[in-house]
């Protein structure tokens, strides 16, 4: 599993990659990832593409960032998901909170 970040060109976007198995065991990284997050950052995107594993301390995480970040402040996005991935999003009802791509 890893997790890497990066800023788009305009400097308003802010990417977190994870691959792998997205758990518990990225819970410090993923935090700090954000952490400190720039005020021009208006959208959050946690791609999803090389994610082939989610459970329920990475929905708490995700909750987590949301309130963090300002609930509402922010666009989040969860983008390339996987079938697998969608299906566990769409039963936890996270399309009410996040932008599913």
């Amino acid at each position: 599993m890893s997790l890497h970040t990066e800023y788009a060109n305009d400097g308003k976007h802010f990417i977190i990659h994870i691959k792998g198995k997205f758990d518990f065991g990225l819970v410090q990284e993923f935090r700090q990832s954000y952490d400190g997050l720039s005020d021009r950052v208006t959208t959050v995107i946690i791609e999803l593409r090389e994610t082939d594993y989610i459970d329920s301390s990475a929905l708490g995480m995700l909750l987590n960032m949301r309130k963090s970040l300002g609930a509402g402040s922010r666009n989040i996005h969860l983008i390339n998901c996987r079938p697998e991935i969608r299906q566990i999003l769409d039963i936890s009802r996270f399309d009410k909170l996040f932008i599913i791509d």
